[in-house]
């Protein structure tokens, strides 16, 4: 089929303005890279668009690695992504199993009490002296248990649950298989795409969690890397980096040192993405398309 001349202007327009979008992008995440590789400087006498490394420098990735803060806190985040995604997984596996059967006397009643707590909440105060009155203030397990069920995710996977045809389970069930072996042995392989986009959304609210990390833990030991992260950038405490370099360095280093420390703490879960994607589009439309 011919294209007229305004489709052809319309498809231009659109290449056009999708590739300015993306420039838009991701020049920032560029520029911290750049900045992150760059001798410190010549970094700090550049002006304009940074297209490319100031010169060449690995001393500011040198610096965070050799640091111990960053490196337990690495652990640290590592510690509570694993075992928090795996918490989240179970528990909300279980509730959207529980929502999604069709003999649970007052299901939707339930469903309205949970959808409730997405509008309105008690308050910071009742939920820290919740998690102070259950013992868990200064404790990674602060991070993982109170967290431990998204709204949004038990719904989306609850409405994943639902899709499965009714049939599968029920000759599951007259085989003589207890809810717990039809929901991990067939109604969870089935759900792959739904689980991707759970281990997703868990993982990278684990990551890039602070908040709870701020208010709950104190020993430094226990934090996570985004309140190492904080520090460094919001405090501007890069002090601890900067022992045994020269005095006339110090001021030079600190500056790229803070571009490191966000490339090293982003790469990780940025790596994530491309083995889930295939699952993300499919699982996300699966909670779409029935409620």
């Amino acid at each position: 089929m011919k294209t007229s001349i305004g489709g052809k202007a319309f498809t231009v327009f659109n290449v056009v303005l999708l590739l300015s979008l993306t420039v838009i992008t991701a020049y920032p995440i560029l520029y911290v890279l750049f900045a992150s590789l760059s001798n410190p400087a010549s970094f700090l006498a550049h002006q304009g668009l940074l297209l490319k490394p100031a010169g060449f420098s690995l001393d500011a990735y040198k610096l965070v690695l050799e640091n111990q803060m960053i490196m337990g806190g690495y652990l640290n985040t590592i510690l509570i992504v694993v075992i928090g995604v795996t918490f989240n997984l179970l528990m909300t596996s279980l509730g959207a199993y529980f929502l999604s059967r069709k003999d649970v006397l007052w299901r939707n009643g339930i469903m309205m009490f949970i959808v409730f707590t997405m509008f309105f909440g008690g308050g910071l105060v009742p939920y820290y002296l919740t998690v102070t009155g259950l013992g868990l203030d200064n404790t990674l397990l602060a991070l993982i248990i109170p967290t431990a069920v998204n709204t949004f995710n038990l719904i989306l996977m609850r409405t994943s649950f639902m899709s499965i045809p009714d049939e599968i389970t029920e000759s599951a069930t007259m085989d003589g298989a207890s809810h717990l072996t039809v929901l991990f042995r067939i109604i969870f392989p089935l759900s792959m795409p739904v689980v991707a986009v759970m281990v997703l959304y868990y993982g990278v609210g684990h990551w890039n969690a602070w908040f709870n990390a701020m208010l709950f833990i104190r020993d430094r030991d226990l934090y996570p890397l985004q309140l190492v992260l904080r520090e460094i950038l919001v405090q501007n405490n890069t002090e601890a980096m900067l022992v045994g370099t020269d005095s006339f360095d110090k001021g030079l280093v600190a500056e790229t040192i803070k571009y490191a420390v966000i490339i090293v703490a982003t790469v990780p879960i940025l790596a994530l993405y491309p083995f889930l994607q295939r699952y993300f589009v499919k699982g996300m439309m699966i909670g779409a398309l029935k409620g």
